[in-house]
């Protein structure tokens, strides 16, 4: 089995800032990209930012300058840290991963259950 476990998430006034959290756990030969996801009510999940194995970064438009992104290859980790958030950041966000589970397998998509953010106005 494997898990992707988020952390980070919560209530915040508009300016303010979060940092999210994401560790992979389980059988895992290599990580390809990971990132985070969001889904507010009413809208489709969205991209909001990835990171390659390599260290490459891509963000949304609505959050480059705001927010970045980073992992930790050895904890297996991958960061979002959040600032200047407005009340349009507010969604249920979800880390993603890219990984193969052995030398042989081909890489698959895995998904967080998901951490609110809330920012208020």
């Amino acid at each position: 089995q494997v898990h992707l476990v988020e952390s980070g998430g919560g209530l915040v006034q508009a300016g303010g800032s979060l940092r999210l959290s994401c560790a992979a756990s389980g059988v895992i030969f290599s990580i390809n990209a990971m990132g985070w996801y969001r889904q507010a009510p009413g809208k489709q999940r969205e991209l909001v930012a990835a990171v390659t194995s390599g260290g490459s970064t891509n963000y949304a438009d609505s959050v480059k300058g705001r927010f970045t992104i980073s992992r930790d290859n050895a904890k297996k980790s991958v960061y979002l840290q959040m600032n200047s958030l407005e009340p349009e950041d507010t969604a249920v966000y979800y880390c993603n991963a890219e990984l193969k589970r052995s030398r042989f397998s081909d890489y698959v998509a895995y998904w967080g259950q998901g951490t609110q953010v809330t920012v208020s106005s």
